[in-house]
């Protein structure tokens, strides 16, 4: 075979990535598909995450409703009793999808074997499987475990029954920020009022996409000068500070757009989306030239990065960012430690 293709995740959007040998003729021809880019910073040629795509290149998929579609009916009423479990719990949409589609996975696996009679050694195959052939990351294997834990301990009430398998080890990955500069000028490059507005909250608040998404005119406070955030992460509520330098862009975009319910609306005067959102975010990104692989999520790092800088206690950084655990807080001390930024390199000393 003169190549091998997978799905890869390409600033924060799933395409499908086409390895092959160097080789003329095979890059002509990738040239001409639809939609196919050349990522620098990956160096692969990459598709879009089409059907037509995957079968052509012969991807299997691994999650998702296509996936949950192919589990055996033998497994169709525990999969409809996991879901209900969750439910049940109130967990968030976002952990549902998740958990079921991961959960899914492993019910496709099995193929005609119900999953009532799995023991532990079929589970431990089944996770070397998913790291040998398939290929997934070590933050996707937590996910299918959390998932067949869940199901084996809190649907069939089978206690401790993963304890004898081993979690991979996560890596541990830093925060990615931009410069002040570098986010001024993004600013500077968007010059309609609601997308550079989304932006500066997004910076200026250190929300999560989601959270600028579902902001309500309502949530808005300029007596206070605060920002409600409502059943975010976690289903948690907090309060942000909002800048008072936005205060008059925002009267501006209020006269101009006359917002009904949510501060950011579709056309059709439902909230916006997140891919909207996020292509708001590309597009200011290439008129600013700046060539960093990240998503829009990195101006919330940036956001805490620079509070640091600034002196901000990292214990009310965590209140702002709604983090549960100072420890995903202090991860930003390490991309900011200026001392350590001090110390020269004894390559600079030599005479």
């Amino acid at each position: 075979m003169q190549w091998k293709a997978k799905i890869i995740s390409h600033k924060g959007e799933k395409r499908i990535a086409v390895y092959f040998e160097k080789n003329l003729d095979l890059i002509l021809r990738i040239k001409k598909l639809e939609g196919s880019r050349w990522s620098q910073s990956m160096k692969v040629w990459h598709l879009p995450n089409s059907f037509e795509y995957r079968n052509r290149f012969k991807i299997e998929e691994t999650s998702g409703k296509t996936l949950l579609s192919k589990i055996h009916p033998i497994n169709h009423s525990l999969l409809q009793r996991f879901i209900e479990e969750i439910q049940i719990r109130a967990y968030s949409n976002a952990t549902l999808r998740t958990y079921r589609n991961e959960f899914g996975a492993f019910l496709h696996y099995l193929k005609e074997e119900s999953a009532l009679y799995i023991e532990v050694e079929k589970i431990r195959i089944y996770l070397l499987y998913c790291i040998n052939e398939l290929k997934l990351s070590e933050t996707t294997i937590h996910s299918r475990i959390n998932a067949i834990k869940f199901y084996y301990e809190k649907v069939e009430k089978r206690e401790k029954f993963l304890i004898e398998i081993p979690r991979p080890k996560k890596p541990l990955k830093l925060p990615k920020v931009f410069s002040q500069k570098e986010i001024k000028k993004m600013f500077e490059v968007t010059p309609n009022i609601k997308h550079n507005t989304i932006l500066k909250l997004c910076y200026g608040l250190g929300l999560r996409v989601s959270e600028i998404i579902n902001l309500k005119v309502r949530d808005i406070d300029s007596t206070t000068m605060q920002v409600f955030i409502e059943r975010a992460k976690g289903k948690k509520d907090r309060y942000v500070n909002l800048p008072e330098s936005i205060l008059p862009q925002m009267r501006n975009y209020y006269i101009e757009y006359k917002p009904k319910e949510y501060l950011f609306e579709g056309k059709f005067g439902d909230k916006y989306s997140c891919r909207s959102a996020q292509q708001i975010f590309k597009n200011a990104l290439l008129n600013a030239k700046i060539n960093k692989p990240l998503g829009i999520h990195s101006l919330r790092h940036s956001f805490a990065t620079h509070l640091l800088e600034q002196g901000t206690d990292i214990r009310f950084i965590q209140e702002l960012l709604g983090h549960n655990d100072i420890k995903t807080t202090l991860l930003y001390t390490q991309v900011n430690d200026k001392t350590l930024r001090k110390i020269i390199s004894p390559l600079d000393t030599m005479i």
